[in-house]
């Protein structure tokens, strides 16, 4: 009979993994809290919450009974001409803890899902005014996701390659490292001024597969309202950035300026099961009112709106509602600032940097920074044989672990990352 994997190696084919190379991977029987724990035995602290997503962490009781209890009278139902209860209650609640003016949640799949679905309001909202806006702007080194309307607004290059020539046109700002904020302005600008954008998109503060790179809310207030003031419409993906991940329940809560469409996912759901929204104004919403069908948002998902996710979403919020979630928020953050200081100036290190539950150390070596830096391994081995699962980008390895992590969890990953900096 075949080993597991035996049947691993035969059948599945595993992501952003390079299978001919790569070790066995780790065989998962169970995941509790922060731990996964393997078949013979061991425990590992997920100290990347599964890819940034299970926030409340692996089994949360709470929300595996919402699940349950949701199972017993809808698991999935079509999303057209249909509607179920659990969607209205996290569109309502989504509305409620975000600011004001988003008024309508579209429900998708994912976080690459709700991306495509953002730029596809914007383009379409220009579309129906009979408004010529062809031009969309984002940040070097963005990240949106994998499908092609997400990559296309993302970084080129890389793991992008094969697919570029398939892309549609995208113009890029640099990053907005401090002394170069004001160029980066005068740029936004001049584009802006053409008349032929038809919006940004930003992963706000934070650009996560970049290698967590992070700059100034007063910068993004700056950008934002240029665009305001040139009639170009914002998005924010908050795929990673939202649910506590910055120390406010979202990134934007950290700015005055507000955007036009947020993408939402990850977290959303505690992590437990897939979910993408993207919530707009009713500004955009109205533009695709009209007795033609054709001006409709043709767009969906056969899993749109699933009553399965919807309550593990509207769980998750509760979750966000109770006092001890955000005091393990701030633990964390104390935590965070606290080995930061240590971690200053180490001769080994280029640079550390966090903000709210995230930290990043981004490793010296001879050439720039990479998600392909030949490091990795050596972290990611060093970090296992601790007992600790890290999923490190390049020479950048970051924490940001679930919520429910005890001290002494984040005490190992600390020592851990000082005996691996002297090792």
């Amino acid at each position: 009979m075949a080993t597991w994997i035996e049947k691993d190696n035969a059948f599945v084919w595993h992501p952003f993994t390079q299978q001919k190379i790569a070790p066995i991977p780790m065989e998962i029987v169970r995941a509790k809290d922060a731990c996964y724990y393997t078949a013979t035995g061991e425990k590992y602290i997920d100290i990347n919450s599964s890819w940034w997503v299970n926030v409340h962490g692996h089994g949360n009781d709470y929300i595996g009974k919402a699940i349950q209890q949701q199972f017993e009278s809808i698991d999935h139902v079509i999303f057209a001409d249909a509607t179920h209860h659990k969607a209205i209650e996290l569109a309502e609640r989504i509305c409620g803890i975000l600011p004001a003016q988003f008024q309508k949640v579209f429900f998708s799949d994912d976080g690459s899902t709700a991306v495509e679905v953002a730029l596809k309001m914007v383009v379409q909202y220009w579309y129906n005014k009979g408004i010529q806006k062809n031009k969309i702007l984002a940040l070097d080194g963005a990240y949106h996701g994998d499908t092609f309307g997400a990559m296309s607004v993302g970084q080129r290059g890389g793991f992008n390659i094969p697919f570029e020539p398939y892309f549609f046109d995208v113009e890029f700002l640099d990053f907005p490292v401090l002394d170069k904020e004001t160029a980066i302005l005068d740029d936004a600008k001049t584009k802006f001024s053409s008349g032929d954008f038809a919006c940004l998109i930003v992963e706000p503060l934070v650009q996560g597969s970049a290698g967590m790179r992070m700059y100034r809310p007063e910068f993004l207030d700056s950008l934002v309202a240029l665009a305001k003031q040139f009639d170009v419409k914002v998005i924010y993906d908050e795929v990673m950035t939202g649910w506590g991940r910055t120390g406010k329940l979202f990134a934007m809560n950290h700015c005055s300026e507000q955007p036009d469409i947020v993408c939402l996912s990850k977290g959303l759901t505690g992590g437990v099961l897939p979910l993408g929204l993207t919530v707009t104004t009713m500004e955009i919403f109205n533009a695709f009112l009209d007795e033609s069908k054709a001006k409709a948002l043709l767009h969906g998902h056969s899993f749109t709106g699933n009553a399965l996710a919807c309550a593990s979403a509207c769980a998750s919020l509760d979750l966000f509602e109770r006092e001890e979630t955000w005091k393990n928020i701030q633990r964390i953050e104390y935590w965070n600032r606290t080995l930061k200081q240590v971690l200053e100036g180490h001769s080994k290190i280029l640079d550390v940097r966090m903000l709210g539950t995230i930290l990043a150390i981004e490793l010296k070596q001879s050439e720039e920074s990479s998600y392909f830096s030949q490091i990795r391994e050596r972290i990611v081995q060093f970090f296992l044989s601790k007992g600790i699962f890290i999923r490190p980008l390049g020479n950048i390895f970051f924490f940001n672990p679930p919520y429910c992590i005890t001290d002494e969890e984040l005490e190992l990953v600390k020592q851990t990352t000082l005996e691996f900096l002297a090792d």
